[in-house]
C-alpha cells in the first residue's frame, strides 16, 4: 500500500510539471508564471522556482522584442499595444518580486527591478492622442452609421487614457454615439374590417424590446417627436381578425335518484297493527323515485388574429423582409339550471346551478383577450428577422 501510494504522488508531481512545461512550449508564459508563484508562496521548490524564472525571462524577452518592433514602425496606431506590453511587464515583475529574492540549493533567483512608469505614461499619452484625434477626424467625416460607431468607440478609447483631459470629449462622445444609434419605429397598420380602439393597437405593440437588437439599435413603440428621423420601420399588418357569432348551446341532462319516503305499518287479516316477538310494530321502510333535469348552457366564442410583420428601410425605403404571426383565444363558459327536484342532483350537478349566464365579450374585448397571446408572436417574429436591422 505503501508503494501504490509513494507512485500516486509521484505521478501526480510528473502531471503537474507536465502541465507547466506544456504550457511553455505554447508560448504560454504567464500561466506559467502565475502557477508556479502560487506553489512557491506555499513552499519552496527548485523545479517550480526554474519554470518560473525560465518563463520570467522568455517573456519579457518577447513582449520588449515586440516593443522594439512596434517603435521601429513608427505608427501612432501601435501605441494602444506597446501601453498594454509595458503594463504587462510591469505586471509581471509585481508578480515575480512577491517570491523573490529566492535561494533554493544555492541558487539564488533575483531580478533587476524596472520602472516601467515613464514608457508606461509616454505610450499612454500617445494612444490618447492617437484615438482622439482618428476618434474625431471619423465623427467630421463619416459617411454611415458604421464610421459613427468606431468614431465614438475612438473618443471612448482616448477618454480613458487621458482621463478625460481632451476639451469637449464628452460632447464629440454624445455626439457619435447619437448619430451611430439605429432608431427603429414599431407601428400596426390595421387592415381587416374590425375597427379597433387606438389603446388596444398601442397594446398590441407594448413588449419588452431587450434582446432584439445590440447596443447600437433603438426601438420605439410610439413617436418621440415629430422631428424623429427613423432608420427603419417595423410595420405590424393585422390582415384579419376573425370574431366567431355568439354561440350558446344547452345540453339537458336527466338526474334520477331513489330516496326514503317514511314507513307503512304491516297489517294482519283483521287490519290490525302487527307486532314482531318483542311486541314492537312491525314497520316496512317506504321508497320513492325523484327526478331533476339539468340544463346546462355552453357560451363559447373565439378570436383568431393573423397578421405579419414587414422590415422596412428608411433610407431609402425599401422592402427587407416579411415574416408572418399568428395567434388565437378562446371564451367559454358554462351555467345552468334545474328543473325538478334538485335533490336528484350529484354534487358536481349541484355547483354548475351556481354558476349564472353572463354575456358574451364584445368583438374588441375579444381582440383585448387574445393581446396577450398576440404580443410574445409578434415580438418572436421581430426577434427571428433582428439580422435586418443593424
Amino acid at each position: 500500500m505503501k508503494k501504490i501510494f509513494t507512485f500516486f504522488i509521484a505521478a501526480l508531481l510528473l502531471a503537474g510539471c507536465g502541465s507547466t512545461t506544456k504550457k511553455l512550449q505554447q508560448g504560454n508564459y504567464d500561466a506559467v508564471i502565475d502557477k508556479t508563484t502560487k506553489k512557491l508562496i506555499r513552499k519552496a521548490d527548485a523545479d517550480n522556482a526554474a519554470e518560473m524564472d525560465r518563463a520570467f525571462r522568455m517573456a519579457n524577452e518577447r513582449d520588449l522584442e515586440r516593443i522594439k518592433y512596434l517603435k521601429m514602425e513608427n505608427n501612432p496606431d501601435n501605441y494602444d499595444e506597446i501601453f498594454s506590453k509595458y503594463n504587462m511587464l510591469k505586471m509581471r515583475q509585481q508578480k515575480v518580486r512577491t517570491v523573490t529574492p529566492l535561494t533554493i540549493d544555492g541558487k539564488i533567483y533575483s531580478y533587476e527591478y524596472v520602472d516601467y512608469d515613464a514608457e508606461l505614461i509616454s505610450a499612454k499619452r500617445k494612444a490618447a492622442d492617437f484615438f482622439y484625434n482618428n476618434g474625431k477626424a471619423l465623427l467630421e467625416n463619416a459617411l454611415q452609421k458604421d464610421d459613427y460607431r468606431n468614431a465614438y468607440y475612438q473618443l471612448m478609447k482616448a477618454s480613458e487614457y487621458s482621463g478625460g483631459q481632451f476639451a469637449q470629449i464628452d460632447e464629440l462622445i454624445y455626439d457619435a454615439r447619437m448619430k451611430g444609434i439605429s432608431r427603429v419605429i414599431v407601428e400596426v397598420s390595421n387592415q381587416g374590417p374590425l375597427k379597433l380602439p387606438p389603446q388596444v393597437e398601442d397594446d398590441l405593440i407594448s413588449f419588452d424590446t431587450r434582446g432584439l437588437g445590440n447596443e447600437w439599435v433603438e426601438y420605439h413603440l410610439k413617436h418621440v417627436d415629430e422631428d424623429a428621423v427613423y432608420d427603419y420601420a417595423i410595420i405590424v399588418k393585422l390582415l384579419s381578425i376573425m370574431v366567431s357569432p355568439d354561440e350558446t348551446k344547452d345540453v339537458d341532462e336527466i338526474f334520477n335518484k331513489r330516496i326514503s319516503d317514511g314507513f307503512d305499518y304491516v297489517l294482519d287479516a283483521n287490519g290490525n297493527v302487527m307486532k314482531d316477538t318483542a311486541g314492537n310494530d312491525i314497520k316496512l321502510q317506504k321508497f320513492k323515485d325523484i327526478t331533476c333535469t339539468l340544463v346546462e348552457t355552453r357560451q363559447f366564442k373565439s378570436v383568431e388574429i393573423r397578421g405579419e410583420i414587414e422590415i422596412l428601410s428608411m433610407n431609402p425605403e425599401r422592402l427587407m423582409q416579411k415574416e408572418p404571426f399568428g395567434a388565437s383565444n378562446q371564451f367559454e363558459h358554462s351555467s345552468a339550471r334545474a328543473i325538478g327536484d334538485v335533490g336528484a342532483l350529484t354534487e358536481e350537478a349541484l355547483k354548475k346551478t351556481q354558476q349564472e349566464k353572463i354575456q358574451f365579450p364584445t368583438d374588441v374585448e375579444m381582440v383585448m383577450i387574445c393581446t396577450e397571446t398576440i404580443k410574445p408572436a409578434i415580438r418572436n417574429a421581430i426577434y427571428a428577422n433582428r439580422q435586418y436591422i443593424k
